[in-house]
């Protein structure tokens, strides 16, 4: 049964990530913004954001991790965020208009996300932190496949 919208905490939703080799932490994560949501608005680092500060070479291509958002029930909206936008998420507010910042627990009390936590106030806003899914991740999806390779 569809939770009714007027029973959600927020109104507008917003989590961002790189998003390859999707797996079923991604999953957790995306379900679990959902729920605290009536819209979910997810933002995917393009390959630029990926090479030049991950350090890494996306597996898929951006578009291909665009489409497979897409095609989530749990994802209202996929939009493509550079370097910028991911460093400073007050310009993703600003054009997207969101109640609320889902971000990962290992952010919670940085200096970075403190002064996000203020500048968010102003418009309203708060951020929810979230644990990780234990066990998962696509680096040791990455390095599982490359030892069963060899």
């Amino acid at each position: 049964m569809k939770q009714d919208i007027a029973e959600k905490k927020y109104r507008i939703g917003f989590t961002a990530g790189v998003f390859d080799l999707l797996h079923i932490g991604h999953l957790n994560l995306l379900e679990r913004c959902k729920s605290m949501c009536s819209y979910l608005i997810v933002g995917v680092c393009d390959d630029d954001y990926v090479r030049n500060v991950k350090h890494k070479e996306p597996v898929y291509p951006l578009m291909d991790r665009v489409r497979l958002l897409n095609a989530l029930k749990c994802v209202d909206e996929v939009v493509v965020i550079n370097t910028a936008e991911t460093e400073d998420k007050m310009l993703c507010i600003k054009e997207l208009k969101f109640d609320v910042l889902f971000s990962g627990d290992d952010w919670k009390g940085t200096p970075r996300y403190l002064k996000t936590e203020e500048q968010f106030a102003e418009f309203g806003a708060k951020i929810e932190y979230f644990p990780y899914t234990q066990g998962i991740s696509t680096t040791q999806i990455k390095e599982r496949t490359k030892s069963e390779t060899k």
